[in-house]
């Protein structure tokens, strides 16, 4: 796994798709994950980025913090391994050599470092509409509607994310002395099942505090995200 603070990415395009896509009834949201860490002297900025990018209506942001900074002598404070894992799955296709920080994808298709936010606003502003199914979405329960031409099943996940902007003092390591705005971040990652292209309904628990929820419909194994959804 790669450790370097910041590893100027080349942008990669998923050439793959998972149907003939057809036209959405309604605008999906463009979604936006950042990998980032606490530890990580070169997040901050990214983290600034992303705050940003959340005014922007059309845009979906989830902040996954990783583990493999933590070594350095601070503990991310939301970091779980099961965002790292989230982050590896995705490097194959967008043509990385492995995971790194501060590192932005967008709709699982494209990949660029995080603290260059003209080039991520550009990015967003050239992705295509999501052509998935319809996603109705209630407190507990979601429903996902079919699509014609489905070649195997996708992946559907379930994001529980705080969208309060947070501060976090940090005590050691790289970021040493420095209060650190956070926003989105991601506090839960779930695997409901799978979406063969017929309607399916989801049934989950309620989100608790202030935690949101989102749900994605996306290729397996870190595959294009095609429907999200968000309260």
């Amino acid at each position: 796994m790669k450790r370097s603070s910041c590893i100027v990415a080349t942008t990669a395009i998923l050439l793959a798709a998972l149907w003939i896509p057809a036209p959405a009834a309604e605008r999906s949201p463009v979604v936006v994950e950042l990998f980032t860490s606490q530890g990580c002297s070169s997040c901050p900025p990214a983290n600034a980025n992303l705050i940003k990018l959340t005014e922007q209506k059309n845009v979906l942001a989830l902040s996954f913090a990783v583990t493999y900074w933590d070594y350095l002598g601070w503990k991310d404070t939301f970091s779980k391994e099961e965002f790292t894992e989230r982050q590896a799955s995705y490097e194959p296709a967008l043509g990385q050599d492995g995971p790194f920080t501060p590192q932005m994808v967008v709709n699982g298709k494209v990949s660029a470092v995080g603290n260059d936010l003209e080039q991520m606003r550009l990015l967003v502003a050239n992705a295509e509409p999501l052509a998935g199914p319809s996603i109705s979405l209630s407190g507990t329960h979601a429903d996902i509607g079919g699509a014609d031409g489905l070649t195997g099943t996708a992946d559907v996940w379930l994001v529980r994310y705080d969208p309060n902007v947070v501060r976090v003092p940090i005590d050691r390591g790289e970021n040493s002395g420095a209060t650190l705005a956070h926003t989105h971040v991601v506090h839960g990652l779930t695997h409901l099942g799978a979406w063969n292209g017929k309607p399916k309904a989801f049934d989950f628990s309620a989100a608790t505090g202030r935690l949101h929820t989102a749900i994605l419909v996306q290729g397996e194994n870190g595959g294009s995200i095609i429907a999200a959804a968000t309260n």
